[in-house]
C-alpha cells in the first residue's frame, strides 16, 4: 500500500494546474510533497473530457495567478488577449463597451483552447518527479480515518493520503461517496459550444450578446476563428442541434446580428446541459473539493473555470503556510480555515452568475426595461462600469 501526501481525483484543467501548484511546496526540510493523480482518461487523449474542443476565457487576474503557478509561460503562446469586451440586449438600445486602454493591463482577459493546454499540462505532470499520474483509474472506495484517507482503486489496488482533493467534475466521485450536500438549479437550458469563421477580423474582441432564452458569447480565438457559448432553452438548443450548418449559421445570425459581418463556417458543434450545482461546504475530514466539484456555475459572464483557479491558488497557499509550520497538511483547522476564506468569493460570484442568468433570459417586458436601462446606466456611468470590469478581470 503506497501513501501519498496528497491525492488528487481528476486530471483535467482545474486537477493538473492543481497538482503542479503543489508540486513546488516545500517542507521546512526542504523535501517535497509526493503527489497522485487519478485520472479516469489518459490526459493527452483526444477523447479527454476535461481536454475537449472547447475553449474558456481567463480572466485578467487568472493570468497572475498562472505566473504565481508558474505555469503561465508554458500557456501564454496558446492564449488571444480579449481587449475589447461588447456587452448588449437584443431589440434593446443598450450597451457596455469595455477596452482594455482604460485600464492598466495588458488584456482584460484571454481566450485559450482546452485540448493543446490539455497536453503541455499532461507533458509537465510527467515529467515532474513529485507528481505519480494513475491513469486510467478510478476510486471504488473512499474511507476516511483518522489519520489518512484510503482508497481503493478498480481493480483492487489500494493506496493511502494525508489529503484527498477532489477535481474531478460536476459528478464528482469523491462527492457522491461522502454524501455532501448541495443546492442545486436547473436553468432549463443547454450551452452550444462550437469554432465560428467570421468575414469581419474579430480584433481582440468579445462579445456577450443577450436574447430572450439566453446569452450568446463570441470570444476570438487564433487563426481568426472565434469561439461560440449558445444558451438557449434546452428544446431551442436540441432543435438547433439538428440543422446542417448553414442553416445554424443563419439561425446564429439572426440572434446575432452583423458585429463581425457574416459568420461564414462553423466547426463541430457540442451541446451541455446547464445547472447551478453548489456544495455548500465544500471540505470535509481529510477532503476538500475545487473546481466544479465544488460549484458548477452558469456560462454567463465567463466565471466558471477562475472560480476553480483562484479556488487552486488560495489552497496551494494555505497548505505551503501549514508546511512552513509543521502542520498536517489534511487536518481539519486548515481545510476549514482555506474553505471559510474562500466562502465570500464563491458566494458573491454563484450570486453574481445565477441573477443574471435568470434576469437575461427572461422576455418579461419589465425585466427587459430594467435590464436595458441599467445597461444604458451603466455605460454612462465611469463608477459602474469600472467595477463591472474589474469584476470581469477577476478582481473586486
Amino acid at each position: 500500500m503506497t501513501h501519498y501526501d496528497v491525492v488528487i481525483n481528476g486530471g483535467g484543467m482545474v486537477g493538473a494546474v492543481l497538482a503542479l501548484g503543489l508540486s513546488g511546496l516545500r517542507r521546512p526540510d526542504g523535501s517535497a510533497l509526493r503527489i497522485a493523480v487519478i485520472e479516469a482518461t489518459v490526459p493527452e487523449q483526444d477523447s479527454h473530457p476535461g481536454f475537449d474542443a472547447r475553449s474558456i476565457a481567463l480572466a485578467g487576474y487568472s493570468r497572475e495567478l498562472l505566473e504565481q503557478l508558474g505555469l503561465w509561460p508554458h500557456l501564454s503562446s496558446l492564449t488571444t488577449p480579449i481587449s475589447h469586451i461588447q456587452v448588449s440586449d437584443q431589440g434593446h438600445l443598450g450597451q457596455v463597451n469595455i477596452r482594455a486602454d482604460d485600464y492598466p493591463v495588458p488584456a482584460l482577459g484571454y481566450v485559450v483552447e482546452l485540448h493543446p493546454v490539455g497536453q503541455i499540462l499532461y507533458r509537465h505532470m510527467t515529467r515532474c518527479s513529485t507528481i505519480e499520474l494513475l491513469c486510467p483509474a478510478r476510486i471504488e472506495i473512499l474511507e476516511q480515518e483518522s489519520e489518512r484517507v484510503l482508497l481503493t482503486l478498480a481493480g483492487g489496488r489500494q493506496l493511502t493520503a494525508s489529503l484527498l482533493l477532489a477535481a474531478d467534475g460536476n459528478r464528482s466521485v469523491v462527492r457522491r461517496q461522502l454524501g455532501l450536500p448541495s443546492r442545486r438549479l436547473d436553468y432549463r437550458q443547454s450551452a452550444i459550444i462550437a469554432n465560428v469563421q467570421t468575414a469581419v477580423p474579430h480584433q481582440g474582441r468579445a462579445f456577450e450578446r443577450f436574447t430572450r432564452e439566453g446569452p450568446i458569447a463570441l470570444l476570438p480565438m487564433g487563426e481568426g476563428r472565434c469561439s461560440l457559448v449558445w444558451c438557449a432553452s434546452t428544446e431551442r438548443a436540441e432543435q438547433l442541434m439538428t440543422l446542417d450548418d448553414e442553416a445554424f449559421l443563419r439561425q446564429l445570425q439572426q440572434e446575432f446580428g452583423y458585429r463581425l459581418g457574416r459568420l461564414q463556417r462553423t466547426g463541430q458543434r457540442h451541446c451541455y446541459p446547464l445547472a447551478l450545482d453548489e456544495v455548500e461546504r465544500p471540505w470535509h475530514h481529510r477532503v476538500a473539493l475545487v473546481g466544479n466539484a465544488a460549484h458548477l456555475l452558469h456560462p454567463i459572464a465567463g466565471q466558471g473555470f477562475n472560480l476553480g483557479l483562484r479556488d487552486v491558488a488560495a489552497l496551494v497557499e494555505a497548505l505551503g503556510q501549514a508546511l512552513t509550520v509543521d502542520q498536517d497538511i489534511g487536518s481539519y483547522p486548515v481545510l476549514s480555515a482555506y474553505g471559510q476564506a474562500r466562502q465570500p468569493d464563491q458566494s458573491t460570484i454563484v450570486g453574481l452568475t445565477t441573477a443574471l442568468a435568470l434576469m437575461f433570459s427572461n422576455d418579461h417586458p419589465a425585466l427587459a426595461a430594467g435590464r436595458n436601462l441599467g445597461l444604458m446606466a451603466m455605460a454612462a456611468s465611469g463608477t459602474f462600469k469600472d467595477k463591472l470590469a474589474w469584476r470581469a478581470m477577476g478582481k473586486r
